[in-house]
């Protein structure tokens, strides 16, 4: 079983995003994140100023479980969610906003965590990949101190 599976997704999002701000330089918000909403379905800004880095994390981690090349349009569905349209509460499913994704992505492809595999889509590279199991090992690491049951799975 792969350690990232088995890993808490909230910490290790955390962690990895935590790693991308403090380490990697070339993976930094543009301008324009400050202003802008994760997707139609979202009424208001990121309240956390860090999101930027959450979300690469995010990226990397459904690249990483996917195991298969994956498209911008796939990953806004992931990224998605439910839109109240009008008075009468009836509630739509809208994806989420596929430029920030794709910012994400091509930051990420420029330090050499993800790669593309022709038309259909981005694949975790071989760098990503070890990046995300050493940091999903410290992070299950933790979580076994914090609860010693978890010790048999690893």
């Amino acid at each position: 079983m792969s350690i990232v599976k088995a890993c808490p997704p909230q910490q290790l999002i955390e962690s990895l995003a935590n790693h991308l701000k403090n380490n990697v330089p070339e993976i930094k918000p543009p301008p324009w994140a400050l202003v802008v909403k994760t997707g139609v379905h979202k009424e208001r800004l990121p309240q956390n100023p860090n999101w930027w880095y959450i979300r690469c994390a995010a990226i990397l981690r459904k690249l990483y479980l996917s195991g298969r090349p994956v498209g911008v349009v796939r990953l806004s569905t992931a990224f998605g969610g439910r839109m109240r349209v009008g008075a009468k509460g009836r509630e739509h499913f809208r994806r989420g906003s596929r430029s920030i994704i794709r910012r994400a992505l091509q930051q990420l492809e420029g330090v050499g965590f993800v790669v593309k595999d022709g038309n259909r889509g981005r694949r975790l590279s071989p760098k990503g990949m070890s990046l995300l199991d050493q940091i999903a090992k410290k992070v299950f690491k933790e979580v076994q101190r914090q609860v010693p049951e978890l010790k048999k799975y690893l």
